[in-house]
């Protein structure tokens, strides 16, 4: 299960009512935040989400729409008395851009672990000290795996995605065929590979059939390219920017290398998602909610984001 929650559904400058690029994804107690625009801090006061369970931040580009609420939130981090890692994840140029944002931090009592554009899976796994990333490896152990995407703007920019992977369900009837001690029933369950009388048990010879998980897609300052339908493929929320909303700035999305509503709900449908999240607004379009229907006769599961909107994932019964 997984709990999202849009801090800022704004892009270019916050505004009264919106504030500037963040989403905060909450997993078993630990969080992971996407991007950090001005007015961060402030929206998880107002949402009351908590900060300092924060492991991992990614950061879709380095523009100050989506990095000018980090110096704060990190010297706010240092002030909690925080002790354990955070793992910062940006596109290439990311170390040297927050070397610069956090010098007037003398003093840091965590370690800041910056990758920069990761080309390869990697995945979370929740440890005694919050999410941490390991090198990818096809296993039952796994818990998040962690994806990227070279997006289209104009500067390097990342999308991401991230998928929860679910256990399969427990065969009493493979158990039992394979002679498999009651005992280690529930070691096995949970991945764990079992030496019992000095026989070798490993999970597949209780384990059914794979399951479906759970996907998460977010996509932001890019223009569509033909990369990002098969990365967002199947996922049950699909977070993307729609900019503009109405189709006359097409031409202004182009030349800004953004999205319209109905240019995203081409990608969610391309995609095969369940749902799409429309966020990263223009401060010029007061209502996007008035634009909702130049994406839902694309795409009919849209929903148009604001600063506060939550969403729970869960597994799907089978």
């Amino acid at each position: 299960m997984l709990d999202i929650t849009l801090l800022g559904s704004g892009g270019s400058m916050p505004m009264p009512h919106r504030f500037l690029s963040s989403l905060l994804i909450s997993y078993k107690g630990r969080k992971i935040l996407i991007d950090c625009g001005e007015g961060t801090q402030v929206a998880m006061r107002k949402m009351n989400t908590g900060f300092k369970n924060i492991d991992i931040i990614c950061i879709t580009h380095l523009h100050g729409d989506h990095v000018f609420g980090l110096p704060g939130l990190i010297s706010t981090m240092r002030n909690s008395e925080r002790t354990e890692k955070i793992v910062i994840v940006g596109p290439e140029g990311t170390r040297g851009v927050l070397r610069d944002l956090l010098s007037p931090i003398t003093y840091m009592p965590f370690e800041l672990d910056i990758i920069e554009n990761p080309k390869t899976p990697l995945e979370i796994i929740k440890s005694s000290v919050g999410l941490q990333f390991h090198e990818y490896h096809e296993s039952e152990n796994q818990e998040i795996i962690f994806s990227t995407l070279a997006l289209e703007h104009s500067s390097p920019c990342l999308g991401y995605s991230f998928y929860l992977k679910r256990k399969p369900k427990f065969s009493v009837e493979k158990a039992e065929l394979n002679k498999v001690p009651m005992e280690i029933w529930g070691r096995l369950q949970k991945g764990e590979t079992v030496v019992y009388d000095s026989v070798v048990y490993e999970p597949h010879m209780v384990l059914g059939e794979k399951r479906r998980g759970i996907k998460v897609s977010f996509v932001s300052d890019t223009r569509p390219t033909e990369a990002i339908p098969d990365f967002i493929r199947d996922s049950d929320l699909f977070i993307c920017e729609g900019t503009y909303g109405d189709d006359m700035d097409s031409e202004k999305a182009q030349r800004n290398r953004h999205m319209t509503f109905k240019e995203a709900a081409m990608l969610a449908k391309d995609g095969e998602v369940r749902e799409l999240l429309l966020t990263h607004f223009s401060p010029s379009m007061d209502k996007p909610e008035m634009y909702r229907q130049n994406a839902a006769e694309i795409f009919a599961d849209v929903i148009i984001g604001y600063d506060g909107y939550m969403k729970t994932i869960s597994f799907k019964d089978e």
